[in-house]
């Protein structure tokens, strides 16, 4: 009798799974057949939606909050590899400008003992502020706001950043103008500049154009056959006596031949962002 009991109610339990999986497809055929039809999905269709939507809230709540602690805890561990690179680069940031500072006292010492005076690399900085910049004179020029009352001179070297940007072309009581090295005329910043190359030779040469297609200034005039690599380090050489000797110009990305295969002819790129200027700094000799 018991294992008749048993029997049964396993049949039972079988029955009303097979109904179950029958009535679930029987609904799952008529909400795809009416799906189409409705604006809105039927009544039992919503009601199953809301029962999958709550379940999936369910899962998701804890599956999230453990994905964001695992993002959380790789980007707390980068924050301090980082942190640790950054210290790193300060203290060598600091040890090179307090060597700096004890190379400059020493070479003013050496200087005035010598009786050298003023050298080609000495000079000051003036601080100004871009006023004007205008986009149809964009890569041309600049006005800033310094000038003869601050003791700004026609001809001198103008900085932004870490690099060259070009000279002061014209110079007002309060104000001056600022050409730049991307100026395609065909007199501007015509000034000396040098390439320490390969094996610490030194080549001279002048910047004679600039390339607005590859934004490369282009360097010409060069009669040495001193072997120039990608990434060698460009500065103004002071030669002309207006210009300081020593700005940072940029590095070399290419070299080739000039037109008539007689000279080689350099392209450079800057070490300053030409098209975000806000501050410069102007070069005076000592």
């Amino acid at each position: 009798m018991e294992a008749i009991m048993q029997k049964f109610f396993s049949s039972r339990k079988l029955v009303i799974v097979v109904v179950c999986l029958i009535v679930s497809f029987g609904l799952m055929s008529l909400s795809v057949a009416i799906r189409d039809r409705r604006s809105t999905p039927p009544l039992v269709q919503q009601f199953g939606n809301d029962i999958v939507g709550f379940a999936d809230r369910i899962v998701a709540a804890p599956m999230n909050g453990i994905h964001h602690g695992f993002v959380s805890t790789k980007n707390l561990l980068n924050t301090y590899q980082e942190n640790e690179r950054l210290k790193s680069k300060v203290d060598q940031l600091t040890q090179t400008q307090v060597k700096d500072q004890v190379l400059s006292r020493e070479n003013k010492q050496l200087k005035r003992q010598l009786n050298v005076g003023s050298t080609l690399t000495g000079y000051e900085k003036i601080n100004a502020a871009v006023i004007t910049r205008t986009p149809s004179s964009w890569a041309s020029q600049i006005i800033i706001n310094k000038g003869q009352a601050s003791g700004i001179k026609k001809n001198m070297p103008v900085i932004a950043g870490p690099g060259l940007i070009g000279t002061v072309a014209e110079v007002n009581k309060t104000n001056s103008k600022v050409v730049l090295v991307s100026n395609t005329a065909e007199n501007s910043n015509r000034f000396a500049i040098q390439v320490l190359g390969d094996n610490s030779k030194v080549v001279n040469g002048i910047i004679t154009s600039y390339d607005s297609s590859s934004n490369r200034i282009i360097m010409g005039n060069i009669t040495s056959k001193a072997k120039l690599s990608v990434g060698n380090r460009v500065t103004t050489s002071g030669l002309g006596g207006v210009i300081p000797k020593g700005i940072y110009v940029g590095t070399v990305s290419k070299v080739t031949q000039d037109d008539y295969g007689l000279a080689k002819k350099v392209y450079i790129k800057p070490a300053a962002n030409l098209n975000d200027i806000e501050v410069v700094s102007v070069a005076v000799r000592d």
